[in-house]
């Protein structure tokens, strides 16, 4: 059996970044002093002359790429999640989303899979603030041929983007040969009858393993990874929710506000549907490592398996 490979999605994103100024002169790679941290540094290293480190001033950072915007660049703002769209909500909401500005913010470190930085740096509140923002479109890829892609597609896109990185170095599970990535489309990733699993993120490969656990237990869950929250891909959700009448969301963020709820605002609207989120549950996270928190909160396959079973019956 071939060994799992594992790629932190912050390691896709300063990767892409390089390719896309290879081919890109438009393009400029703004930091706040992290660039080792979200490895904006590869980007760096390969393009100098189009990487600014801002210093430790993520608001200043986050006005500056919208100048930069304002003159024709593609600038990526490029900070942890708990300061781009924290600290730097009020930038982001009136300097980029107000003016609808073509600003893509790179936000690594999300969730607590952080780990050992603690509950300070786990932001699992960004995806609920962002969504608030009209026109802003949330990417949360699940592995590193998605992320990748997604940096690819966020550059093309016109309009500001928030794309959502982990620290910590998750499975690829994406073939890239045969993926394809478009915007505000989901994917099944497996068709069931019994109940629909919603995930994003490092939840994605989870649910997939909690899919097979179910099957063992005789009960025939959907999988889909919705690796846009927004735009939302309503009609893949009511169309499995039809189908199998139950739907479960799992993501590595607060239950208030995130892809369970936006979710549940498009089954509210369209096909009433009984849900149960997991996720965190109106709660900090706290020291340790990604694998121990993840299992604590019921982000990984055993989690998702015992929450999902227990709906069904």
């Amino acid at each position: 059996m071939s060994e799992v490979i594992k790629i932190a999605t912050r390691t896709s994103y300063g990767n892409a970044l390089v390719e896309l100024g290879n081919e890109h002169d438009d393009l400029v790679v703004l930091t706040a002093d992290l660039a080792a941290a979200t490895m904006t540094s590869i980007f760096n290293k390969a393009h100098p002359d189009k990487h600014i480190n801002c210093g430790i001033a993520e608001a200043n950072m986050t006005c500056i790429a919208a100048g930069l915007a304002a003159t024709g660049k593609v600038p990526f703002a490029s900070t942890f999640a708990m300061f781009a769209a924290g600290r730097a909500f009020e930038q982001v909401r009136n300097s980029i989303g107000y003016p609808h500005l073509n600003v893509k913010i790179g936000a690594t470190h999300a969730g607590v899979s952080v780990g050992e930085d603690g509950a300070s740096h786990q932001c699992n509140e960004d995806i609920a603030l962002m969504r608030t923002i009209p026109g802003m479109v949330i990417i949360n890829p699940a592995d590193d041929v998605e992320a990748r892609a997604a940096v690819k597609a966020a550059y093309e896109y016109k309009g500001p983007v928030y794309l959502r990185f982990g620290r910590a170095a998750v499975p690829v599970f994406n073939d890239e040969a045969t993926y394809k990535f478009e915007m505000g489309k989901g994917i099944v990733l497996k068709e069931g009858k019994e109940v629909t699993i919603v995930c994003s993120g490092l939840t994605v490969p989870e649910s997939m393993e909690a899919a097979k656990m179910l099957a063992a237990d005789g009960i025939d869950a959907e999988v889909i990874n919705i690796h846009t929250i927004k735009p939302l891909d309503e009609d893949l959700i009511v169309a499995s929710a039809k189908k199998t009448g139950k739907v479960v969301t799992a993501e590595e963020h607060s239950v208030i506000g995130g892809l369970g709820s936006a979710v549940c605002d498009a089954l509210a609207e369209k096909c009433p549907t009984p849900v149960k989120k997991i996720g965190m549950y109106d709660c900090v996270g706290e020291s340790g490592t990604a694998a121990q928190l993840i299992h604590k909160y019921g982000l990984d396959a055993e989690g998702i398996y015992k929450v999902t079973k227990d709906f069904v019956k």
